[in-house]
């Protein structure tokens, strides 16, 4: 059964187990800053095809690594708004180098409910 998602809180560790490979979460680092470039570009330039070129520029690469890495559907499709603020929560964790153990934590949550809910059912 999908968990409800009522807040961000919800949201996050679904958001953390689809983006479970590094290369997915690399796709996304380079599109988000991509799209993050455009803002400066277009008003440095006052050029707007730079603010057109963003979501472009950040979803492109993203929703690449998700159907051909991750083999999944982007967050994005349900969650518009949560999945935007969890990409620049990874992104943030990313810099950090906080990334990878925060998916570890979350992919091994899921796994022991999961087993959890088995040993209940059996």
């Amino acid at each position: 059964m999908a968990p409800t998602i009522e807040s961000f809180e919800d949201f996050w560790p679904y958001y953390a187990r689809a983006h479970s490979k590094k290369a997915t979460r690399l796709f996304h680092f380079i599109g988000t800053v991509l799209a993050l470039l455009c803002l400066p570009a277009a008003l440095g330039t006052q050029n707007l095809w730079y603010l057109a070129m963003g979501p472009i520029l950040g979803y492109g690469p993203a929703w690449f690594s998700h159907f051909f890495i991750e083999g999944n559907k982007p967050a994005t499709f349900g969650h518009p708004l949560y999945s935007l603020r969890g990409d620049f929560v990874m992104l943030w964790m990313m810099m950090q180098g906080t990334m990878d153990d925060e998916v570890a934590r979350v992919v091994g949550e899921h796994t022991a409910s999961k087993a959890a809910e088995q040993a209940v059912a059996a």
